[in-house]
């Protein structure tokens, strides 16, 4: 669905991302996770058309982005993708029912239909008894996922997180979890999110770590097994890199040696 390949992105003479390449799969949920400053969000937002890279390519379901021009990306950004933030963006002057129609609105809906999208979907979402209320009326919860119902008002391919539950107590947290999980599962929604919150990256189909504006490869998993001795129990680790024989193996190059006999 979304192609990412070789991204680069600097601030004045901050790189920010280096040679970046990934890979989006329709119905899944991937979480980016890294420490602060990794290039996490910046990724997210040129993923979404926000921002643009100063070199590389994003390809939506094989349509090139970069290079679009302004309109016409906008029009494909409100129409294809949904947008969650960490401080869900919702314009205090409008009822929760009229910030989620204003998409809508924006692609050419009738003012009839856009309000009753987004009052089904509120409704679906639990916020039925709230959805009159203005933002300030509503709690960080409620507020939060109003900002879901806004993303999903135009039956976007892909929904971009970022840091949705970074301002949300435990309960609002787990809230959120159970909602992308079941728009995943019933919807076959694709989410992409940037977190620092491990719950929420648990639920993820898939885990994309970055740290200093790179993709971190993924890590070699190690089995941990007891074997029994008849003088005591000890641990051993199994190597998937091991290829068996006596003694312990070190893979130099492509061939294998013993440890401490020079390597021809």
């Amino acid at each position: 669905m979304l192609e990412i390949k070789n991204i680069y992105k600097s601030f004045g003479n901050l790189q920010v991302l280096k040679d970046i390449s990934i890979s989006i799969g329709k119905s899944e949920i991937v979480a980016i996770v890294g420490p602060s400053g990794a290039g996490k969000t910046t990724l997210l937002q040129i993923a979404g058309t926000l921002e643009k890279p100063d070199s590389g390519s994003v390809l939506f379901n094989g349509t090139e982005l970069i290079g679009m021009k302004d309109k016409k990306l906008s029009a494909f950004r409100n129409s294809n993708m949904g947008f969650v933030f960490q401080f869900h963006q919702l314009l205090p002057e409008f009822t929760a029912q009229e910030n989620v129609a204003l998409p809508a609105l924006i692609a050419g809906s009738s003012k009839k239909n856009a309000m009753k999208k987004a009052a089904y979907i509120l409704t679906q979402l639990g916020l039925a008894e709230r959805m009159n209320h203005k933002p300030a009326a509503m709690s960080g919860g409620e507020r939060q996922r109003t900002a879901i119902a806004r993303a999903l008002i135009n039956d976007p391919e892909i929904i971009f997180a970022d840091e949705p539950t970074g301002s949300l107590d435990s309960a609002n947290r787990l809230e959120i979890q159970d909602i992308f999980v079941d728009l995943r599962d019933r919807l076959g929604q694709t989410i992409v999110m940037v977190t620092h919150d491990s719950s929420l990256a648990a639920i993820a189909d898939r885990i994309i770590e970055m740290a200093d504006g790179k993709v971190l490869p993924p890590a070699i998993e190690l089995e941990i097994e007891t074997v029994d001795s008849p003088e005591e129990d000890s641990l051993s680790i199994i190597d998937p890199l091991d290829t068996g024989g006596d003694g312990c193996q070190n893979l130099i190059g492509d061939g294998v040696e013993e440890v401490g006999k020079p390597v021809d």
